[in-house]
């Protein structure tokens, strides 16, 4: 089984897939995430600072990343989100703007004011959708998505605001429906997300639940969670 755990910002995807990983031996998929990504597309920046065109390059990046990944474990793995994660995050960017956390003070149903360059960057998040949709409707079987229920984590990369993160939410929910893809909605702590999800599916449970979440737990404090722009480009290290 192909299975994809869904979720806005900050919903937990990550600690959820590794727990369920080790609970499961359902491997999961390594690609490299944004604040990997970013150093190498353009060393120096943060996410906030780019501009729609550089945004474009690293949907692109992100979206290839996954695809490489999920490739590579066949028939059955375990992702941390899908390709609609950064669709969804880049089409919300048009109301939004690049930097989220820059327009949390808009009311419901404002948007920042539109440029000829947002209108471009709408018109390719588009044409990115369609591309988007169809591999994932042909890539899993089905998803989890995680219930919107946790505080946004402050770590300086995410957007903070709470609006942009519900429209994601809600976003991704609508595009199961349009696709016709199959999802189940869970939520609670990490056991209880754990059970359902070894419930819903039928999955062996090879260790304690707790014995998972203390692996997972590992595995998460072992992420180079350090800003984009602390990070050195890969193959730059040593160069003078």
């Amino acid at each position: 089984m192909k299975l994809a755990v869904s979720g806005t910002y900050s919903s937990g995807k990550t600690f959820t897939v590794m727990a369920l990983s080790h609970l499961t031996g359902m491997p999961r998929t390594l690609a490299k995430t944004m604040r990997e990504i970013l150093p190498e597309a353009l060393p120096g920046k943060a996410l906030a600072e780019c501009t729609p065109p550089e945004f474009l390059q690293l949907v692109m990046r992100r979206h290839v990343e996954r695809a490489v990944h999920e490739n590579l474990l066949g028939d059955g793995f375990v992702s941390d989100g899908s390709s609609l994660q950064e669709w969804i995050y880049g089409t919300l960017r048009v109301r939004a703007g690049i930097n989220p956390s820059a327009s949390a003070h808009l009311a419901e149903g404002q948007a920042v004011p539109r440029t000829a360059e947002m209108d471009f960057f709408e018109q390719v998040m588009v044409q990115y959708g369609s591309a988007f949709k169809q591999h994932v409707a042909k890539t899993y079987d089905t998803f989890v998505h995680l219930r919107n229920e946790l505080p946004i984590v402050a770590d300086g990369h995410r957007p903070m605001n709470d609006q942009f993160r519900r429209l994601c939410d809600e976003m991704l929910l609508d595009s199961f429906a349009e696709m016709g893809m199959p999802y189940h909605v869970i939520g609670g702590t990490i056991a209880e997300r754990l059970q359902q999800i070894v419930k819903l599916f039928d999955l062996p449970a090879l260790i304690p639940v707790d014995e998972a979440i203390r692996r997972a737990k590992a595995d998460y404090g072992g992420q180079d969670l350090r800003l984009e722009t602390e990070r050195v480009p890969a193959g730059t290290r040593g160069a003078k």
